[in-house]
Order: structure tokens, then sequence, then C-alpha cells
């Protein structure tokens, strides 16, 4: 059930907004892939794509060591939608190494051995993921922390030499949850359960009242070392709509 009239003319706005850069974006590239992590503001962009058939393709990093609601919800977005979320996982000689030469949770002893960790179970997916287009999509907002405050709406990847797009970068929580109720969108149940912002079972955990809301995610580091390694090599580029190039 959708109850779109629900929401405020401002919301509206960037909901058009939204669904007109996604279009762009499936149109400007041959071959585009989103990257979901199955939380809030993924969800948001699973059904803003799903739902309205733009050409980019769905995939998410299954590291081995996600919650079993986190996985649950690709059940559901097959339920919803009718599409399979494709998954990439590690490679297993290279977890298997990681254990055996540090132990199954060594990422708790230090920030090293923590990127390693993130290394092998997300970023190289996400390099095998992302080898074969010209662009991708995530669900990024500024608001999240204090390391995606200067967030760009369109950047480059220069890791990876491709185009990359947070089209929710100037959105709010409260923007993300007006969005999903009103379009009855299904959403991870461990967010219910004081999850704002969800990774590896292990690294993450409920957050505290007044906290932001990814201090959940790996809680024991400091707030500016709190990435995986997946978003640090971007150049912000002109914005979609104000003059972009093709």
């Amino acid at each position: 059930m959708t109850d779109a009239a629900a929401l405020t003319p401002e919301l509206q706005a960037k909901i058009e907004r939204l669904d007109a850069l996604l279009d762009t974006i499936g149109q400007r590239h041959e071959a585009v892939k989103f990257a979901s992590s199955l939380a809030a503001e993924d969800m948001l962009l699973t059904h803003a794509i799903l739902s309205r058939g733009v050409k980019i393709g769905i995939f998410s990093l299954n590291t081995g060591r996600l919650h079993a609601e986190t996985l649950g919800m690709i059940e559901r977005v097959r339920e919803r939608y009718g599409y399979d979320i494709e998954q990439f996982h590690p490679q297993a000689a290279a977890v298997d190494e990681y254990v055996a030469q540090h132990g199954l949770n060594a990422f708790y002893e230090s920030i090293d051995l923590r990127k390693r960790c993130c290394e092998i179970r997300k970023v190289e997916p996400l390099n095998r993921a992302l080898a074969d287009v010209g662009a991708w999509v995530t669900g990024q907002r500024r608001e999240q922390s204090v390391t995606r405050a200067e967030l760009h709406e369109e950047e480059h990847d220069g890791a990876r030499n491709i185009a990359k797009y947070n089209p929710l970068a100037d959105w709010t929580e409260a923007d993300v949850w007006a969005y999903l109720k009103a379009f009855d969108v299904p959403v991870n149940p461990l967010h219910a359960r004081g999850y704002p912002s969800i990774g590896c079972e292990p690294c993450t955990r409920a957050v505290r009242p007044g906290e932001d809301s990814r201090a959940g995610r790996w809680w024991w580091e400091s707030r500016d070392t709190k990435e995986c390694g997946l978003h640090i090599t971007t150049i912000p580029v002109t914005v979609i709509g104000e003059n972009a190039s093709a």
C-alpha cells in the first residue's frame, strides 16, 4: 500500500529529483550497478530502481559475517519485486589465511587488522562486482557521519576509474523513513532494535540515545576511522543537472 500523499512538498521534490537522477544515471552509462547493504537507505534506492524499472543492476556484498536478518532481506526483495539481488562473496582462501594467521575476530585488535578484514571481505569483492561497469551507485548520506560530511552527489572513483553516484547525499534520516513508510518498503528488522547502520554482525551494535547513526559501526574505534575502504578514493565532479558532462 502506498501513501505518497502523506509526504511533505519538500520531500516530494526530493523524490522527483531522485527519480530523475536515477533515470539519468541509467541512461548515461551502458552498465551501472547499485551496491546495497540491505539497510534503510539502500532499500529506499532498491524500491526507487525496481518499482520504476530503472536500468541499474543491484548487488550486495555477502561478507560471511552478516546478520541473519540482513541476509533475509534478499528473499524479501525477491518476494516484493521479483528481483534476485546478485551476491558477491570473499575469496575463501584469503579468509582462511587471515583467520589462520590472526584469528577469526582479530579486527578488534588493531585498525590495520580491521581494515585488512574489510579489504578481504568487502573491498576485493566490490572490485569484482564493479569490474564490468562504468558507474556505481551508493546509499551514502552526508548526515551519517563526520567521514561523509563533504559527500558529493556525483564523484569519480579514482581506484576503479569509474563514475560514482550518491543520490541520497542531502537526504536526512527523517526523509528516508518518511519515504519508506509512504511506499511501504520492506526494511531490515534490525532497525527496530536500534541499528540505524548495519554491517557485519561482530562489527555492529545498536546505538545509544544521542549517538550518531554510525556510532554502532566499529564502535571501538575513533569517529574519523570508521570507513571500510569502499568509499575513500573519490573526487567530486559536477552534479548531474548542473551542466554535467555525459
